[in-house]
């Protein structure tokens, strides 16, 4: 049984009649934890906390612009005359 302590102490698990006591699981949930659901030490659930909101997509248009300016790349242009070398 010592072999399977260090597996159990690293996820924090809830029973379902400790379940009962929705203050502990919020606060594991809101610590960011993952929460598993158990019955007679068999895990059956595994409660995952909401995650953080992604970052919007960047404005590309907008970087080329700082970056290039108004000049265009003519990206198919060069790629075609490239062609042609081999």
């Amino acid at each position: 049984m010592w072999h399977i302590y260090p597996m159990t102490s690293i996820m924090t698990s809830i029973n379902l009649r400790q379940l009962r006591d929705t203050r502990k699981l919020k606060a594991w949930l809101r610590a960011g934890k993952i929460v598993e659901l158990r019955e007679r030490d068999r895990v059956i659930a595994r409660i995952v906390p909401e995650s953080a909101p992604r970052p919007p997509m960047p404005d590309f248009e907008k970087l080329r612009k700082e970056m290039f300016g108004d000049r265009m790349v003519p990206g198919s242009e060069l790629l075609l005359r490239d062609r042609g070398r081999y």
